[in-house]
């Protein structure tokens, strides 16, 4: 199916993806929390849709079908009501939503593709940050595949089967191969990025109420853009970060 054109303006400036009378994807912009937490109470994507998003149990998160940490750019989900949320909630848990990213990683996995099996829990002394392991841990998995080999560093795609908070970022980290300008799991400041290398480029999904395939993409944002050209051509030099095997690798 083919993304019509947003029927109302983008509130807030934001670029909206695709939009019909039942869901919305946005291209969320990297900085825009997704809705209400500790620390950020107004200004959330949350807030910017309000009127246009409905469903889930939370008022503050209305609609939010799935979410994106703050400095990670790209597409995210959004329903128009109860049942649609509720649609869309299940078929993420059967896996029936393909979410796919671009991330550029420091070194090289040793595998053109592979599948991270980890269960990540909440770090035991660091309270904003998650683990392998770690409190109340649950089952998480990742694949990748290698886009583009880099001096130094990998232009990774990843799928994700779950949904844990962090999880690309922690699986990167865990395998050796922390996310570029990653603030939090290892890698701040590679190739002058001021944020993670981390963009959600591509969901595809079965339409809850019109039952047709959706697929919509995002192209990287131009500060990504201008990173991935300047790692194109060395810029910075080599940087370091060959690590493990992940967990399971084709």
């Amino acid at each position: 199916m083919d993304a019509p054109e947003s029927p109302q303006g983008a509130p807030g400036g934001l670029t909206v993806a695709y939009e019909d009378e039942y869901l919305i994807v946005v291209d969320k912009p990297a900085g825009l929390v997704v809705h209400p937490a500790r620390g950020h109470r107004e200004g959330t994507l949350a807030q910017l849709l309000a009127g246009r998003a409905a469903g889930g149990q939370d008022p503050e998160r209305a609609g939010i079908v799935h979410r994106l940490d703050r400095d990670t750019s790209g597409l995210l989900l959004v329903a128009r009501s109860d049942a649609v949320h509720g649609s869309l909630q299940r078929a993420l848990a059967r896996r029936e939503i393909v979410r796919e990213y671009l991330a550029l990683v420091l070194g090289r996995p040793r595998s053109l593709t592979g599948t991270i099996e980890a269960p990540i829990g909440r770090h035991p002394r660091i309270r904003t940050r998650m683990t392998v392991g770690g409190n109340a841990p649950r089952a998480a998995s990742t694949h990748f595949t290698l886009e583009r080999a880099l001096p130094g560093v990998s232009l990774l795609r990843l799928r994700l089967d779950t949904g844990r908070t962090h999880q690309i970022r922690v699986h990167m980290q865990a395998i050796g191969h922390p996310v570029c300008g990653d603030p939090e799991y290892g890698a701040p400041g590679a190739l002058g990025l001021r944020r993670q290398f981390l963009h959600a480029c591509r969901l595809a999904f079965t339409h809850p109420v019109t039952e047709e395939p959706v697929e919509i993409t995002s192209a990287l944002p131009d500060d990504l853009l201008q990173t991935l050209a300047a790692a194109q051509h060395g810029a910075g030099g080599e940087t370091p970060g060959t690590g493990a095997a992940p967990d399971q690798a084709g």
